[in-house]
């Protein structure tokens, strides 16, 4: 990569990291209702695959921490913010909110609040490539505390069974919502529990984005180059609850600590200045654009925007409109 990339994806994470922050304080304003599961800690993993993929040619779909994997894949981040903010001109009309984040014009096939349920999602997309003699893959991203569901261990036997061209990217952040994994799994190794299925697999650093970026270049290689499965497994942590509501109790501050210091944004940033491809200057200049284009373009346009009228609330939905005599 040149500097001007290596400086885009640091960019990259660095809005990862504010737009959240944002959406943190929005809910805390009661700006956004229900379910909010942020990103902090793990911005390499989603940025630092897609790089490799082809965005808005490759389908992508994932869990209901969704926000970045979404605005990567090439949603627009104010129709992202909007739908956080249940107005019309959300990518889901307002209707979603934060963990049903959904654009076909860029691929992306959308958050799931349902632990498991993209699973065999991923797999039907990747066989309908198949059927079609298309050269696009299917990108699943999966935390580890959804590989305990039946729906994990029938989609992974289906996809090599059938072949089929799809990453699964596994983003171990070490707790489903306030599990430890140790007291959940008995394999903790994730890449590791795909070996019966005869898929294909690897494990690396998910807080590096260049050892992020090599290894999934590897794997999506061997998916549309072979149109066989992959699964990998990338080793982070998120810096925040697992929702707006976990204060994180049952995690000693020492350990938080630890992983902050392998923050993924400081240690590129750390990179870069130290190739002198980016001064101090430079990074507060970036972090001061990026603020201002969430606050006075993204969170306006949210702001700004129509709340979905009443008159629509069979909208989008299955109904046919007719009588509805229950309604009496």
């Amino acid at each position: 990569m040149d500097a001007t990339d290596q400086k885009r994806l640091l960019r990259e994470m660095l809005f990862a990291r504010r737009f959240e922050e944002r959406c943190a304080e929005a809910y805390q304003e009661r700006q956004i209702g229900g379910f909010l599961h942020l990103y902090p800690g793990q911005e390499a993993c989603a940025i630092g695959v897609l790089e490799k993929a082809r965005p808005g040619h490759d389908y992508v779909i994932t869990g209901y921490r969704d926000h970045i994997h979404a605005i990567k894949s090439g949603m627009d981040p104010k129709a992202a913010m909007a739908e956080l903010y249940g107005k019309e001109t959300g990518c889901s009309r307002g209707r979603g909110g934060s963990m049903h984040l959904f654009d076909p014009d860029s691929r992306f096939m959308g958050g799931y609040a349902l632990v498991g349920g993209p699973f065999p999602l991923a797999a039907g997309f990747a066989k309908a490539i198949q059927m079609k003699g298309g050269d696009e893959i299917s990108i699943c991203f999966l935390g580890d505390g959804a590989n305990n569901q039946g729906t994990f261990h029938e989609t992974m036997n289906m996809a090599s069974l059938w072949q089929l061209p799809v990453l699964f990217v596994c983003e171990n952040n070490l707790y489903g919502i306030g599990t430890a994994i140790e007291r959940a799994t008995v394999e903790t190794s994730q890449y590791l529990r795909v070996a019966p299925y005869r898929i294909a697999a690897s494990q690396c650093d998910g807080q590096d984005i260049d050892v992020v970026m090599s290894e999934a270049e590897k794997a999506v290689t061997h998916v549309r180059e072979k149109r066989q499965p992959y699964f990998l497994e990338l080793m982070t942590y998120r810096l925040r609850g697992h929702s707006m509501s976990d204060s994180g109790a049952y995690r000693s501050r020492e350990e938080v600590e630890q992983w902050a210091r392998r923050d993924p944004i400081s240690i590129y940033r750390t990179r870069l200045e130290a190739a002198n491809i980016l001064s101090e200057e430079d990074f507060q200049k970036m972090d001061l654009d990026i603020q201002n284009e969430i606050e006075n373009e993204i969170v306006r346009f949210a702001l700004e925007s129509p709340e979905p009228r009443v008159e629509d609330l069979e909208r989008y939905v299955y109904a046919d409109g007719g009588p509805k005599p229950w309604l009496k």
